[in-house]
C-alpha cells in the first residue's frame, strides 16, 4: 500500500492535489485541514497516505499530519461513515475538537458538520467514544513531525491499532518497556504479558 508521499506540489483546487514524485503525478484528495497548510506549488511537500480500493474505483487520500489520517480511518469505521463525510469531519473541526465533541457526547455540536444528521453524530459518540482520547492530543503525542515521539508511544500507537483501549495499551507499553528498548520490543513483550 501507499503510506505516504514526499514530492512537489503541482495542482491543488480543493479537495484535489497533484504531487509529483520522480516525474509520476499521485492525484489526492485531502480534507481542508490539509490545505491550509500546503506549501505554495511548485514546494516539496510530505504527506500521510490512506488508499482506498472499490470495486469501481481507487482512491488515494493525503493528510499533513499522522493524527488527521488517524481519525479519517477511524471515523468510517463507524456504520453508515464513508470516506465523504470523514474528510467533511476533518474540513470543518480540528481533531482535538472532534475528540472533545464525542468525549461530551455533544450531539449538537457534531451535527454542525455538513454531511452529519442526528443518527449519525449519536453513533459516531457511541462507537468511537472509548478511542475518543487517543483521537485528540490527550492520548499519544506526536511529534511536530506526527510521528510518534519515542518507541513507548510508537507501541501504545501499534496496541490501538490491535483493538486495545488506549489507557489499557498506554498500561501494557508502560509495563513492558525497559531502558534501550525498541518499540518492536515492546509490543512483543506486552503482548506476552497480556497472554499469561
Amino acid at each position: 500500500m501507499i503510506g505516504r508521499l514526499k514530492g512537489i506540489v503541482i495542482h491543488k483546487q480543493p479537495p484535489w492535489l497533484v504531487v509529483d514524485v520522480n516525474g509520476v503525478g499521485y492525484e489526492l484528495e485531502a480534507p481542508m485541514s490539509t490545505f491550509y497548510d500546503l506549501p505554495d506549488l511548485g514546494r516539496e511537500v510530505s504527506l500521510f497516505t490512506h488508499y482506498a480500493q472499490k470495486e469501481d474505483s481507487v482512491s488515494l487520500y493525503g493528510f499533513l499530519r499522522e493524527a488527521e489520517r488517524r481519525l479519517f480511518r477511524d471515523v468510517q469505521k463507524v456504520s453508515g461513515v464513508g470516506a465523504k463525510i470523514a474528510l467533511a469531519v476533518l474540513s470543518g473541526v480540528s481533531v482535538d475538537d472532534f475528540a472533545r465533541m464525542v468525549q461530551n457526547s455533544d450531539v449538537t455540536a457534531l451535527t454542525r458538520i455538513p454531511g452529519i444528521g442526528k443518527k449519525t453524530a449519536e453513533r459516531m459518540i457511541v462507537e468511537l467514544r472509548d478511542r475518543a482520547a487517543a483521537l485528540g492530543g490527550d492520548g499519544v503525542a506526536l511529534d511536530p513531525k506526527g510521528m510518534p515521539g519515542d518507541p513507548q508511544s510508537e507501541a501504545v500507537i501499534a496496541l490501538q491499532q490491535l483493538g486495545y483501549k488506549p489507557a489499557e495499551a498506554a498500561r501494557m507499553a508502560r509495563d513492558a518497556t525497559a531502558g534501550g528498548d525498541d518499540a518492536a520490543t515492546i509490543i512483543r513483550k506486552a503482548l506476552q504479558s497480556a497472554l499469561r
